[in-house]
């Protein structure tokens, strides 16, 4: 029952995620079909990631309070619409509203997913990796997508976007009518989550050196994954096929990472994936930086992608151990940190490759890379009692509650 819950929560993980990626595959599109200019898609990107960095912890502040598996359909259904709503808008300010939307959908569905992902796997650090590797699978096909639909039919196949998630909301509807047909759940007793509250405070002060890794996490991936095609195009003087190939590696690698640091973590403890993916995430990040060729910014990429995600899935348990209290808060401001805090940044980092170029905004975010480290290093392990999984059904129907 554990595996079908956690299969099926990495499945909407994948389709949500798919939603966030489409974002930045869609700007080149924007700016082709309806001649936008960079500052006016650099708001778009904005609008979604920036929102989503915002409402995100408030998110997980209603999961603290009431279990909300609801919010897992009406978020990607959101994304959904968002997105297709961008692609079909006929005016900027209208692009910019529903890219905000998706990103509202994008944030609303994390820390309910999360927090349902963890009491799924318990203590199981490989668990949680592979909910968190559904997210880097589905944006990594959120380009393939994108271009199919709008290469093939323009913006105004649009609207093709949303079936991934129609065809998922469908499945949660039926898996939960099923499940109701079995007959009723019994009672939902306290989950160990909530005995262990009982015992253990907030560690607050170790839940802000956590988000400051987070943040020094945030920052030097978005900008390598931003940059990184121009970089082997402008710099080395790589071929447009070996700029898309290095991202595509990158995600790939960023995938086997995630897995192997759930490995790593069950066998070694947490602290040993973290710790090891900074370690190894500085040197990597340097090759990319300061590569002779091309092909030696495609290896460096290809190990920086498997460092860098070596720590994601431990950090998202460890936050929620940090805060047994607010388990849903502290992967929303984790998830939120991580995905959304280079977005802010990358408009300033832009302005400064415009000015000193690429190699110097690499050489910067490897400085903070280098803080992150440090912050890493300092971390400490905090391991609390499993929560149970809850009985009942966990699909419910949208707009649904629990209290």
């Amino acid at each position: 029952m554990k595996r079908g819950r956690l299969a099926f929560l990495t499945g909407t993980h994948i389709v949500n995620d798919l939603y966030q990626g489409a974002v930045p595959a869609l700007l080149p599109f924007l700016m082709s079909h309806r001649h936008y200019s960079y500052t006016a898609v650099s708001g778009i990107a904005l609008a979604a990631s920036g929102l989503s960095s915002v409402v995100q912890p408030l998110f997980g502040l209603l999961v603290d309070r009431h279990r909300c598996s609801w919010l897992i359909p009406v978020g990607f259904l959101t994304a959904a619409a968002g997105i297709t709503g961008a692609a079909l808008a006929g005016s900027y300010p209208l692009t910019w509203l529903c890219a905000a939307l998706a990103g509202i959908g994008i944030a609303a569905y994390h820390p309910a997913a999360t927090s349902e992902a963890r009491a799924a796997g318990g203590q199981s650090q490989r668990a949680m990796s592979l909910f968190s590797v559904g997210g880097t699978l589905g944006a990594s096909l959120a380009p393939a997508l994108v271009t199919l639909v709008v290469g093939s039919y323009g913006l105004a196949g649009g609207w093709l976007l949303a079936v991934p998630a129609l065809v998922t909301a469908a499945l949660w509807a039926v898996q939960g009518r099923w499940r109701r047909h079995r007959g009723p759940a019994p009672a939902t007793p306290p989950t160990a989550r909530a005995a262990t509250a009982s015992t253990h405070r907030d560690d607050w002060r170790a839940f802000g050196r956590l988000a400051a890794t987070t943040v020094g996490w945030s920052v030097p991936y978005v900008t390598v994954t931003s940059m990184l095609a121009l970089h082997i195009q402008r710099d080395l003087h790589g071929s447009t096929g070996l700029g898309a190939t290095a991202l595509t590696l990158l995600t790939l690698a960023g995938a086997a990472g995630t897995l192997l640091g759930g490995w790593l973590g069950d066998r070694h403890g947490r602290l040993t994936p973290i710790r090891a993916g900074y370690l190894l995430a500085v040197p990597a990040l340097a090759v990319v930086a300061f590569a002779p060729s091309s092909a030696v910014a495609v290896a460096g990429a290809v190990a920086f992608g498997l460092a860098m995600f070596l720590p994601f899935a431990p950090q998202v348990t460890l936050a929620q151990d940090y805060l047994p209290t607010r388990p849903g808060t502290a992967s929303g401001l984790t998830l939120g940190l991580a995905m959304s805090v280079g977005g802010l940044a990358a408009p300033l980092l832009g302005r400064l490759a415009d000015a000193h170029g690429l190699r110097s905004v690499l050489a910067l975010v490897l400085g903070v890379l280098a803080v992150a480290l440090g912050c890493a290093l300092r971390l400490r392990d905090r391991v609390l009692p499993a929560p149970e999984p809850e009985p009942g059904p966990l699909p419910e129907p949208v707009g649904g509650t629990v209290g």
